[in-house]
C-alpha cells in the first residue's frame, strides 16, 4: 500500500515522471518493488562510510533492468542518513578525461547537481557553506565570548581564518586544499562585509566556474584553479570537507555511463578508464574519504573487451572473477552487480501501487481490480515481441495511460479501454533496437 503521508503535490511528481518516462526524482520509495537485497546493501555500505570507509560500485544491466532507478534509491537513502547527493549524467560533453574542459563540465555538473536532506532541489553548494560559516560564527563566538557582530568585525577575522585553514589543511587529499581555504575565507569575508558579489565569486570558484588563473587572482587573490587535470582532487576535497563539516559522507551517481562506451576513440575511451581506475583505486583504498561512487551501466559498458571497461586491462584485473560471475546467482557484495529485472509478480505490485498513487495524484477513486491488473500484463506478455521489448518503462506507462483514459470516460470499462488501447502498437515494441544502450527503466 501507498503511505497515507504521501501528498497530492508528491504523487503528481511521481506520475508525471514516470509517464515521461524518467525516474522521479523525489518519492522513490513508493514504487520501491523487488529491490530489497540492493537495498540492504545500500543501506550497509552507507553504514561504512559514516565510519569513515569509501566505496565504490557499478550497477549493471540492459534495458529493463533498473539501473537509473537503483541510483535514486541510492540518492534517498543517502540523503535520509545526512550525506550529500549529486547525481548526473555522462555526456560526450561530460567525461572523466578531456583536455579541453569537458572533465571540468563533469565537474561542474556534479557540484550544481549537489542536494541535501533539507535542498532536494539542487543546486545546493552555497546553502551548505552558508549554514557552516553560520554555525561556525556562533562557536567562535562563544569560545571567545564575542557575539557574532562583534566576531564580523576585521580585527576578529582571524580567529574565523584560523578555524576555516584549519579545517581544509588538514584534507587527506592536500592537492587543492590550500585553495578550498581560501575561497571559504573570502566567502566568509563577503558574509562579514555584506559583499554578495564576494560570496558570489568564492560559490563560483568551488563549483570551477573561474577558469583562469587571472581571474580567480583578481576576484579572490588565489592563483589556482579548479581544471580538466585536478577535478578529482576537487571532488575529493568536497568529500573531506562536507565530512569535517558534519555531513556523513558525498554520494556521487553517474548515469548514463553507456557515453563513454561510444566514445570513437579508443585511446580516449581508455584514458577515461583510467580515471576511472584512479578512483576505484582511492575508494577500495579509502584514500578518498567519505566517497561513493556508483555508475548505472550496460552490460556491453562493463563486459566487453573490445569497447567496454573490460578492454582496460587494470580494471579487467581488479574486477576479476566478477566478470565471469553465473549471472542467474543474486550477489549484491561484490564490485560489479548485476540487476535483475523485475518478476511478473514484482510487476504486479507495482501496478497496485501505481494506481493508488494515480488516486492521490488526481483526487480520484479509480477502482482497478485485480483482474484488471492481470489482464492488462497478459496483454502486454502476449503482444508481439513481448519477450525481447517488455520492461517495466513501458508497461507503467502505458498503464498510466489507461489510468488517465479511464479517469476521463469513466462510461468505459478498463477491459474496453485496454481492448481498444491496444488495437495499436504498445510502446514497448516502438522502441529502436539502435536505442536500447541509452534507454533507462525501472
Amino acid at each position: 500500500m501507498v503511505e497515507k503521508k504521501l501528498r497530492k503535490k508528491d504523487a503528481q511528481d511521481i506520475i508525471d515522471s514516470l509517464e515521461a518516462g524518467v525516474v522521479p526524482i523525489k518519492g522513490v520509495q513508493h514504487v520501491l518493488v523487488g529491490r530489497s537485497h540492493e537495498v540492504e546493501e545500500i543501506i550497509a555500505t552507507l553504514q561504512k562510510l559514516e565510519d569513515g570507509n569509501s566505496d565504490l560500485r557499478f550497477w549493471v544491466g540492459d534495458f529493463g533492468s533498473g539501473k537509473s532507478f537503483v541510483l535514486r534509491t541510492i540518492e534517498s537513502l543517502a540523503l535520509q542518513k545526512n550525506f550529500v547527493v549529486s547525481t548526473i549524467d555522462l555526456t560526450p560533453t561530460r567525461r572523466f578525461y578531456d583536455s579541453s574542459g569537458k572533465a571540468l563540465a563533469l565537474y561542474n555538473e556534479v557540484v550544481n547537481k549537489i542536494t541535501i536532506k533539507n535542498n532536494r532541489n539542487g543546486n545546493a553548494i552555497e546553502t551548505i557553506v552558508q549554514q557552516w560559516i553560520q554555525g561556525l560564527l556562533e562557536q567562535i563566538a562563544e569560545e571567545n565570548n564575542l557575539s557574532v557582530p562583534e566576531l564580523l568585525e576585521r580585527g576578529n577575522w582571524k580567529l574565523v581564518e584560523n578555524v576555516i585553514l584549519k579545517t581544509t589543511n588538514s584534507f587527506y587529499s592536500s592537492g587543492l586544499s590550500y585553495e578550498f581555504g581560501q575561497a571559504l575565507m573570502k566567502y566568509f569575508e563577503g558574509v562579514a562585509e555584506d559583499n554578495v558579489s564576494l560570496q558570489i565569486e568564492a560559490i563560483r570558484w568551488i563549483r570551477g566556474d573561474i577558469t583562469t588563473k587571472t581571474e580567480a587572482s583578481k576576484e579572490l587573490g588565489i592563483k589556482n584553479v579548479i581544471n580538466d587535470s585536478n577535478y578529482l582532487i576537487a571532488l575529493k576535497n568536497l568529500a573531506e570537507l562536507f565530512l569535517k563539516i558534519g555531513y556523513k559522507g558525498f554520494v556521487i551517481n553517474f548515469d548514463e555511463s553507456v557515453n563513454l562506451y561510444k566514445l570513437p576513440r579508443s585511446l580516449t575511451r581508455e584514458k577515461n578508464y583510467e580515471m576511472i581506475l584512479n578512483l576505484y583505486n582511492e575508494t577500495k583504498t579509502n584514500e578518498a574519504k567519505g566517497l561513493f561512487i556508483n555508475f548505472g551501466a550496460t552490460k556491453n559498458t562493463v563486459y566487453d573487451e573490445r569497447r567496454g571497461l573490460a578492454s582496460y586491462g587494470a580494471l579487467k584485473t581488479r574486477f576479476g572473477n566478477e566478470l565471469m560471475k553465473n549471472k542467474a546467482y543474486i550477489n549484491v557484495n561484490s564490485t560489479v552487480i548485476d540487476l535483475k529485472p523485475l518478476t511478473p509478480e514484482e510487476i504486479f505490485i507495482l501496478l497496485k501501487k501505481l494506481s493508488e498513487i494515480y488516486n492521490v495524484a488526481n483526487q480520484t477513486a479509480l477502482v482497478v481490480k485485480d483482474g484488471d491488473i492481470e489482464e492488462y500484463m497478459e496483454s502486454q506478455l502476449n503482444r508481439p515481441g513481448a519477450e525481447a521489448f517488455l520492461t517495466p518503462r513501458a508497461v507503467i506507462k502505458d498503464y498510466i495511460e489507461i489510468l488517465s483514459l479511464l479517469r476521463q470516460n469513466q462510461e468505459y470499462s478498463f477491459t474496453q479501454i485496454l481492448t481498444e488501447r491496444f488495437g495499436r502498437k504498445s510502446s514497448m515494441v516502438e522502441q529502436d533496437m539502435d536505442d536500447h544502450d541509452e534507454i533507462e527503466v525501472y
